[in-house]
């Protein structure tokens, strides 16, 4: 391991226990490409009210721009209503690795970027564990690109349902950005992407590789969950080797 990488996992808190013991292949920056590939993508489109969804089939056809406009102004379903910002996602066009997370909290709601504050920060140096950035060979984006909220306004996980009227939206970012391998990040991301049960737990799903619209995809924990248990950080770690080797098997 680089000193380099040591020092993130050190600000992770997880030491010698993120050392790797076998080297399944080194991430490659994925070449850069013009005008729509260009080095960073963020959502800084305003909401146009009155704006309805656009149907599957419609989505599906979409270039990135017509994208990012059709998520800003949205309102296939109730969290439209309680936005301040949709959430489009953030990071390099044509990323290798897709992150997936749950979808925006209140922080993510009023600066429109996902992953954001500690569990953001966290994100990061697990992602410079395995030699990403936000900007480089890495795009992060959520199930839903609007904050979830309960009658007290805290955040709260997303309904099925409103993960079937976002889901189109994420699929046409897959289908554009072409990685090579998803993972998802927490309980709602992988159950929302396989389809399972609501009451499957993330670690009956960790440690092997699943499918997504044709990728691998390789479940961890979600950095939030993490902060609240350290002591599962060594598990994430695993999960991050596992996602590792599979990006090279399939490079």
């Amino acid at each position: 391991m680089s000193d380099r990488n040591a020092v993130f996992l050190q600000e992770m808190g997880l030491g010698p226990l993120w050392q790797r013991r076998d080297n399944p292949g080194a991430v490659h920056p994925a070449p850069s490409a013009g005008a729509l590939e260009a080095a960073t993508v963020d959502d800084g489109l305003p909401v146009a009210p009155g704006f309805d969804a656009p149907p599957a089939q419609e989505v599906a056809r979409m270039d990135w721009a017509q994208l990012q406009a059709s998520v800003a102004g949205c309102v296939k379903c109730g969290l439209c209503h309680g936005r301040t910002r949709t959430v489009f996602g953030v990071g390099d066009a044509k990323a290798r690795w897709l992150f997936i997370g749950e979808g925006p909290g209140r922080n993510e709601d009023l600066q429109g970027e996902p992953f954001i504050g500690q569990a953001g920060r966290l994100l990061d140096n697990m992602l410079a564990a395995v030699g990403l950035r936000r900007d480089e060979n890495a795009f992060i984006a959520n199930i839903v690109k609007c904050r979830a909220v309960d009658e007290s306004g805290r955040d709260r996980p997303p309904t099925a349902e409103e993960a079937a009227a976002c889901m189109p939206y994420l699929e046409r970012q897959i289908a554009l950005i072409q990685p090579t391998i998803l993972v998802a990040l927490g309980k709602t991301a992988a159950l929302s992407l396989l389809g399972l049960d609501p009451d499957t737990p993330v670690s009956r799903l960790r440690g092997k590789v699943h499918e997504f619209a044709g990728r691998p995809l390789v479940v961890t924990y979600h950095p939030a969950y993490l902060l609240r248990s350290p002591a599962e950080k060594k598990k994430a770690w695993e999960d991050l080797c596992l996602a590792t080797a599979t990006y090279a098997a399939a490079d």
